[in-house]
């Protein structure tokens, strides 16, 4: 569970991935305070999320969509019309980079969707770790359910995956069980990017957070 508030270190997140946000809790039936007390941060970060005026870590995102049962990619999924009419003329199947449904989260990390459309059993990511930026703190690891596959595109990318640690540079790739207590974070003067793929998560009652 998070131990500690976010801190709002981006602009941040947008209005509509909020919305998106509250339709699904309130979907589930689940009040803020609620869904605060289950990932163990406080109501008003939960209300300030879902009213675009406060930006959650990787951690609490990830505790998040555990909670209510759905993949990081459903809370991308309600988009200003011109962008939904772009997709539409994509058939599904074509998303342009110009397109792409993203969010700015605490800690200097920006996810990028890269499906088309929200897709509950893989979560398809574009993921820039800005220049000090992590998943969660150095001393706080954080885990999942699922299994992720990640690819360095530009940049180095530390990473620690239990009790081992790596550097990564352009061109290298981690796989890792997201249950095993990890952490990935830019080393450098320059920004980290990495397509990450996780699968095996959404909706998994075994998901686990220790933040």
């Amino acid at each position: 569970m998070a131990s500690t508030e976010d801190r709002a270190a981006a602009p941040a997140v947008p209005e509509s991935f909020g919305t998106s946000l509250r339709s699904v809790r309130e979907e589930r039936g689940m009040s803020v305070r609620s869904l605060a007390r289950t990932i163990g941060v406080s109501p008003s970060l939960i209300s300030q999320i879902e009213n675009g005026k406060a930006n959650p870590s990787v951690g609490t995102l990830y505790a998040i969509v555990s909670t209510l049962q759905i993949s990081v990619d459903k809370l991308f999924s309600e988009q200003p019309a011109e962008d939904a009419a772009r997709q539409e003329d994509s058939d599904g199947t074509v998303l342009r980079h110009a397109d792409r449904p993203s969010v700015d989260l605490a800690s200097g990390v920006r996810w990028e969707r890269l499906t088309p459309t929200a897709d509950p059993d893989v979560d398809f990511l574009f993921v820039t770790y800005g220049v000090g930026g992590a998943s969660c703190p150095p001393d706080v690891l954080m885990r999942h359910s699922g299994r992720e596959y990640g690819l360095v595109i530009s940049g180095h990318l530390g990473a620690t995956i239990g009790f081992d640690s790596f550097e990564l540079g352009p061109g290298d790739s981690i796989v890792a069980d997201s249950t095993t207590p990890h952490r990935f974070w830019t080393i450098g003067d320059e920004p980290a990017v990495v397509v990450w793929t996780v699968v095996g998560r959404a909706g998994d009652p075994r998901a686990n957070f220790d933040l």
